[in-house]
């Protein structure tokens, strides 16, 4: 309750962990030493403390008050560690304050930092009359305020940090040099200190590094279906090993460097094998997590599909090779209800039977053509005795169509009449007109075989030998 102190070196002040560490603190020499005290502090801790009884302390702040209130010195009562306060001692205390002249009681929390700067503020006003009078706040509204001011700073810090910190690799001493003028960063050191900026620059590091790994890993793991493509596309190889074999198998193949590195150290994501951009070769040890061999099994799986499918398409090829049911020119939707109930026909996609379907119909349709035109020749005699232009009348096309409408190879294109009259047509045209063009063997027609033999025997004429840009006779694949 002194008014006066003095200090002939210095005048410090110690809580109980900075002993025997003074020299790590700031220590402030007062002007000669000596110290005049304006006003009081009386604090009042208001938790539960261990083996300390309440109303014996405020017995005992009570006689200190008593012992202030003689220097007729202003007195806040500052009630400490309200952040883990009882509520029944908080009301004590007020009553305490309420029954000595209405003491202000100015609620607080040092370690949350709660009106810290409201209780010095409170006496100060009371010390100086001239500055406008201090609001206090209660606890709860005063933390909430604080908590608002401490969030919204954290964000700014968090925003200037995530501006500035673009690589995993940066140091908090290199960054909170370049952040030292910044508001954001100061503000926030001032109301959280300097360990928790650290920590949260920390925190981003490690964010930063975890989604660099996080795209290499996805880069990796990209690249690793391409690589079973490349060294083990063989199912017959793999089918019967265990992932320990494969493994071993893979090191064994020429091209393994090409696609994999094995490093000394593992994991691969704890090494600086992370920071080498250049080298996009897969750790290797990366084989042994969980979505590598998910997609080793996919590769697998996709092997022993493949081999299906093909399989699939095999039989299905060799069922319309067999099949009594599909004749030239059938159209594919009558064609698909005969294989529907088949084994292979959930196998395949719709275009891919399509596909297939359509070729083996230009197959048949092209051999029942050939043989058709052969039944042409074998019934010359029918195609003599026609027009002088070749053109059979409709009686005479009744007649051939009749005699040859027993003949198996007619019944094969009763879906394609067009392209049989067609036939008809052109064998009777090459009957009556026998050119190289209308020749059924075209292009192993004699004449046409003779005229290619010529042209490539063709020689100039001695005169013509020695002129330039000599152009060929246009006349010179023709026979006279």
């Amino acid at each position: 309750a002194a008014t006066k102190l003095a200090s002939a070196e210095k005048l410090m002040y110690f809580c109980t962990d900075q002993l025997g560490l003074e020299q790590d603190f700031e220590q402030k020499q007062m002007p000669e030493g000596k110290l005049l005290v304006d006003g009081f502090l009386l604090c009042i801790d208001v938790s539960r403390g261990m083996n300390r009884n309440f109303d014996e302390q405020l017995k005992f702040v009570s006689n200190l008050y008593n012992q202030v209130a003689k220097t007729k010195k202003p007195v806040v009562v500052v009630l400490t560690k309200c952040d883990e306060g009882v509520e029944r001692y908080i009301r004590d205390a007020h009553a305490f304050a309420l029954s000595k002249k209405n003491l202000q009681v100015v609620e607080t929390s040092a370690r949350s930092n709660v009106n810290i700067d409201l209780a010095f503020s409170t006496l100060v006003q009371l010390i100086d009359k001239s500055r406008g009078k201090t609001k206090i706040i209660p606890y709860f509204e005063a933390l909430k305020q604080q908590s608002q001011q401490i969030a919204a700073a954290k964000d700014k810090y968090e925003w200037l940090v995530g501006r500035i910190v673009k690589n995993h690799n940066e140091t908090w001493a290199n960054v909170s040099r370049k952040m030292q003028t910044s508001p954001e960063y100061q503000d926030y050191v001032y109301l959280e200190g300097t360990q928790k900026a650290k920590k949260l620059f920390l925190q981003h590091i490690h964010r930063l590094k975890q989604e660099h790994i996080d795209r290499r890993r996805k880069m990796y793991l990209a690249t690793l279906p391409q690589a079973f493509e490349a060294l083990i596309p063989d199912l017959d190889e793999i089918d019967h090993l265990s992932c320990v074999k494969v493994e071993k198998l893979l090191e064994t193949k020429p091209d393994f460097e090409k696609w994999f590195v094995v490093l000394e150290e593992t994991p691969w994501d704890a090494t600086g094998h992370i920071d080498d951009l250049e080298n996009e070769r897969i750790p290797f040890d990366l084989m042994e997590t969980q979505p590598a061999k998910q997609l080793y099994e996919a590769h697998l799986e996709k092997l022993r599909n493949e081999r299906k499918r093909a399989e699939m398409r095999r039989a299905f090829k060799e069922n319309l090779e067999t099949s009594p049911f599909i004749t030239p020119g059938k159209p594919w939707e009558e064609a698909r209800s005969f294989i529907m109930n088949e084994d292979f026909y959930m196998w395949l996609e719709e275009s891919i039977y399509m596909d297939i379907y359509s070729k083996h119909q230009k197959q048949i349709i092209e051999k029942a053509k050939e043989e058709f035109q052969e039944l042409l020749l074998e019934y010359s005699e029918l195609f003599y005795e026609l027009e002088l232009d070749a053109k059979p009348s409709k009686e005479k096309m009744g007649v051939i169509q009749e005699v040859l409408g027993e003949e198996q190879r007619f019944k094969a294109l009763q879906k394609l009449q067009a392209e049989r009259d067609a036939l008809i047509l052109k064998h009777i045209h090459f009957v009556y007109h026998p050119t190289k063009e209308t020749c059924p063997s075209c292009p192993l027609c004699i004449d046409s075989k003779i005229e290619h033999l010529l042209a490539s025997r063709f020689t100039p004429r001695p005169a013509e030998r020695n002129q330039k840009n000599l152009l060929p006779d246009p006349n010179v694949d023709r026979l006279n």
